[in-house]
């Protein structure tokens, strides 16, 4: 995680920031256009994620939801004025593209893999998103509009244009199930380790109810993209239960994520 030391302009953030602003250090470790994050130095550490008005709400409870399972730091607030502000307690360890962990590639497939399968063994009562599949279809279709495409998932999946992709999610889409508790963007970078015990997730903006493939579909990919090769891929299927994996519905799963 790259952190860059930036001033605190208390005045810009909302007033129920202010006592925890107070006498920290600031550092901007954002990672992505949509959303700028900063980790708050006091105590133990926070993050704070600053969104355009609504971006956040779903990730608001659902780290709160998955907090009341065991699974991730609580969001100690969510505020929605002119933006949305989040600030979520900073999980001991690291994520897992961190050195220590690509180092052992074998060990991180298999831990990946069995921690995937326990977070989908996971009771779901009261989930407070029970429509993922419906979500993700709407998103893709939205991003389709406005011309996003990613190529390196659609060559990878034989994918000749965004056509054929659409074309394919639309004719199988109705084949998604909706009877497992996912993360949504399981992925390297957004599951924390400390000394390869299991802390928590982060990232939570997409978690919900839907199909499993879709966890799994980024599982494999994450190892092909962070690890820079696919010989990895066979192994994380034998360790997460190879009966459980449908090659069919990994390929549905990437004609939805191909627009982002």
């Amino acid at each position: 995680m790259k952190l860059t030391p930036i001033p605190l302009h208390i005045e810009t953030y909302p007033r129920e920031l202010h006592p925890l602003l107070s006498d920290a250090r600031l550092y901007d470790s954002s990672c992505s256009p949509e959303a700028r994050v900063i980790f708050i130095d006091k105590d133990s550490g926070y993050f704070l994620k600053a969104a355009p008005k609504g971006a956040l709400e779903r990730e608001a409870f659902m780290t709160r939801y998955f907090h009341a399972n065991g699974l991730a730091a609580n969001a100690l607030y969510y505020i929605s004025d002119a933006c949305d502000w989040l600030v979520t307690e900073k999980i001991k360890g690291d994520d897992c593209v961190a050195e220590a962990y690509l180092a052992q590639p074998k060990r991180l497939c298999d831990t990946l893999a069995e921690r995937l399968a326990l977070l989908h063994a996971t009771d779901f009562t009261d989930c407070p998103v029970l429509n993922h599949n419906a979500l993700q279809l709407a998103s893709a279709a939205s991003n389709k509009k406005k011309q996003m495409f990613d190529q390196h998932i659609a060559d990878y999946w034989g994918f000749k244009n965004p056509e054929d992709a659409w074309g394919f999610a639309q004719t199988h889409g109705h084949l998604l199930e909706s009877n497992t508790l996912l993360h949504g963007d399981y992925c390297l970078p957004n599951i924390i380790l400390d000394d390869w015990r299991f802390s928590g997730f982060i990232d939570l903006d997409t978690a919900g109810v839907g199909d499993r493939h879709h966890d799994l579909f980024w599982a494999t990919w994450t190892l092909f993209f962070n690890l820079k090769t696919d010989q990895y891929r066979e192994r994380f299927i034998d360790a997460y239960g190879r009966a459980r994996v449908d090659e069919e519905m990994l390929r549905v799963i990437a004609a939805i994520e191909v627009f982002g």
